[in-house]
């Protein structure tokens, strides 16, 4: 491959391309690690996910939203997840009508002890890099993090993939 910051961008694409399905496929293998080991089905660790990054208790259709599963699928992963210990149901305090869920607390840290390693790891990365350096990854990580949930939305609606879909399910 050229220099860093030359103009061979098809071949620095491929490259990137390369690496991303390598750091994808040992991202899904790592959360799939991090999810046996606390009990829960990917779908379900990813929704606990969905509830630890919340700022404040989300609805079920929230976390529906964020996931991308019908809220009928939700109710079930909060039915588990509440069994397993990770999460409740509580009222919410300006409309008792609605019901939120919200972490354990107990749990949640136990849950943030999964990553102390993985967290380690990625400090001593860090370590290594310039502030320009780590300017320029964090651009690009956002940035691409936004172009595949483009595409993933894109991929949701096109009626040719659905097509497609069928021929393979077929």
């Amino acid at each position: 491959m050229s220099e860093p910051g030359s103009r061979d961008v098809p071949e620095a694409a491929k490259r990137l391309g390369e690496l991303g399905r390598r750091l994808g496929t040992a991202t899904v293998f790592y959360h799939a690690e991090v999810a046996t080991l606390l009990g829960l089905s990917l779908t379900d660790y990813k929704c606990l996910d969905f509830v630890l990054q919340a700022e404040r208790p989300i609805t079920a259709g929230r976390l529906a939203e964020l996931s991308g599963l019908s809220t009928g699928a939700v109710t079930g992963v909060v039915d588990r997840l509440e069994r397993a210990g990770y999460v409740r149901r509580v009222r919410d305090p300006f409309d008792r009508r609605k019901v939120l869920v919200e972490p354990v607390p107990r749990n949640r840290t136990g849950v943030r002890s999964v990553f102390d390693g993985l967290i380690r790891s990625l400090e001593s990365v860090v370590s290594r890099s310039s502030p320009a350096e780590l300017a320029a990854i964090i651009a690009f990580v956002e940035e691409m993090t936004e172009v595949f949930r483009r595409e993933a939305a894109a991929l949701q609606v096109a009626p040719e993939v659905r097509r497609q879909r069928r021929v393979v399910d077929a």
